[in-house]
């Protein structure tokens, strides 16, 4: 950051920059001169450096904000990022192309050396004028970028020059330049406690390391969830005894005793009959006149 002489010392140690880089294509005398371009051609060759416009920095112009407390105490020292727009113009013999050549080597330069160099600063900072420049001292390079011009934009640019004939320039943009307030902030007020906690992964409350890309995971990993309050469990049911099935009466066995139409009760058959066979005795065989039992074993 610099003081309020960083403009004026961009602008001198920009002449000085192209001043001494002229040769070797230009062997004459030159002029370079800051300040706007002469409403009568001059009749040496001559360059000057016109600074036509001062910007704002759009990437930092917010960066310092705020600077003042709710009480009004400085906390930060009030800085302003600018952008410089110069317009630099060559004049000579026309038909030596003089004005040609110089801006030339004007481009040459500042594409070579588009940085503006500490010692040029310094030796810019010695005019009487610009005594007390802290330019040197920033941290901020300043950086020379050409500008593109379209013709509309060339002839306003003209236009306000008053009575002033156009001639061939080149239009460059010098950035950064920051221009730091005056008024010392207040020092904060030291540090009276310091607490480090130390806390193992896997400890209550500690941070669970999760899979990248999922933010709400990590979140809930930071908070320990609230622990569950404990639910009675319910008595299990006792399973009701099943039923048997009634069976059917099925037809009376065979072998069951049987009522006749006397009443009185009868056996099986089937029991009776091997019962009869068991107690009759055996008949006597027949035998022939001969004495012999006949072939077929029958009485």
């Amino acid at each position: 950051m610099s003081n309020a002489l960083a403009v004026a010392t961009v602008t001198q140690a920009l002449a000085l920059l192209i001043e001494s880089n002229l040769g070797p294509e230009m062997d004459i005398a030159v002029k370079v001169e800051t300040r706007k371009p002469p409403s009568e051609p001059p009749g040496e060759p001559t360059v000057t450096v016109f600074l036509y416009q001062v910007t704002p920095n759009a990437a930092l112009r917010n960066n310092d904000l705020p600077t003042r407390a709710a009480d009004g105490t400085l906390r930060n020292r009030a800085a302003a990022p600018l952008d410089l727009h110069y317009v630099i113009s060559a004049y000579g013999e026309e038909t030596e192309l003089v004005g040609q050549r110089l801006l030339g080597c004007v481009v040459r330069t500042l594409h070579e050396i588009p940085v503006l160099p500490r010692e040029i600063i310094e030796l810019a900072a010695e005019r009487p004028h610009l005594a007390g420049s802290d330019l040197a001292d920033s941290l901020q390079k300043v950086r020379f970028t050409p500008t593109v011009m379209d013709v509309d934009e060339t002839s306003k640019l003209w236009g306000m020059l008053h009575q002033t004939p156009y001639t061939l320039s080149v239009a460059y943009q010098a950035s950064l330049v920051v221009i730091e307030g005056r008024e010392k902030p207040v020092p904060a007020k030291p540090v009276v406690q310091r607490t480090v906690r130390v806390v193992p992964f896997g400890a209550p409350g500690a941070p669970v390391p999760s899979e990248a890309g999922d933010p709400e995971a990590s979140a809930a990993a930071v908070i320990p969830p609230a622990p569950a309050a404990p639910s009675k469990k319910a008595a299990p049911k006792k399973a009701a005894p099943k039923k048997a099935a009634p069976r059917k009466a099925g037809p009376a066995r065979a072998a069951t005793a049987k009522t006749s139409a006397d009443g009185t009760d009868r056996a099986p058959a089937k029991s009776t009959k091997a019962a009869a066979g068991r107690a009759a005795p055996p008949r006597p065989r027949r035998t022939a006149g001969n004495g012999t039992p006949p072939p077929d074993g029958k009485g």
